[in-house]
């Protein structure tokens, strides 16, 4: 579908009333140390929410290394969200799922799920599919990716005004993911993006708590 010719740029700045917020998204790996490495990355405070994106593993055994990661959010009071799985997330009892634009409807995840899941969907570039999600009910959606990326390669690139946009005319909150560092997050907090997503800028190093904490003051 051709979507209608809007230009934001002459929108006005996001009047932002709290800080954007870091929400961690997992490596493939995540046995072994991956449950320390993911405390230490919560104990600076800076991260809300964790997704757990791991691909072609089987649900049992997902379900299986998921325990003590959702305990930990758990003790941490940081949200435990399962990437595009649906029955997943209803097993685990998970706070929310992330959907993609392949793996279901918003409607059908609230209904398997209840009202107080959080239901995020990926939007990449399209403003047209964001506004599909958001009047389907979902609780946030994502954008991106707005940097190049190894996590998950995308041909995807919007422009930060796509979040000036979105956060300007509606109420649910918008993610940007893709690439993103301590050193370029700026545009996207500044252009109103209320999470940032991150995989490497935080797994890619030894000390993961100081990996987050470097998202800290460019949050706002």
């Amino acid at each position: 579908m051709e979507e209608a010719e809007f230009d934001p740029i002459d929108l006005p700045p996001p009047k932002r009333t709290l800080p954007a917020k870091l929400y961690l998204i997992s490596p493939q790996d995540v046995g072994g140390p991956f449950p320390d490495r993911l405390k230490a990355a919560l104990e600076p405070g800076v991260a809300t929410a964790f997704q757990l994106r791991v691909k072609d593993v089987d649900e049992h055994e997902l379900a299986r290394l998921a325990e003590p990661l959702q305990r930990i959010c758990a003790d941490a009071n940081v949200a435990f969200i399962v990437n595009d799985s649906m029955a997943l997330a209803k097993r685990l009892g998970a706070d929310g799922v992330h959907l993609g634009q392949s793996d279901g409807d918003v409607r059908d995840a609230r209904a398997l799920l209840g009202p107080s899941a959080q239901i995020g969907k990926t939007c990449h570039d399209s403003r047209h599919f964001a506004m599909e999600a958001g009047e389907a009910g979902a609780d946030y959606v994502a954008f991106g990716a707005f940097y190049p990326t190894t996590t998950k390669p995308s041909n995807y690139r919007p422009a930060p005004s796509i979040l000036t946009w979105w956060s300007t005319l509606f109420e649910i909150p918008c993610v940007a993911i893709g690439g993103i560092t301590p050193e370029n997050a700026k545009p996207l907090v500044d252009a109103g993006a209320d999470f940032i997503a991150v995989c490497q800028a935080v797994w890619g190093k030894d000390d993961t708590a100081a990996a987050t904490q470097a998202f800290a003051e460019v949050l706002g």
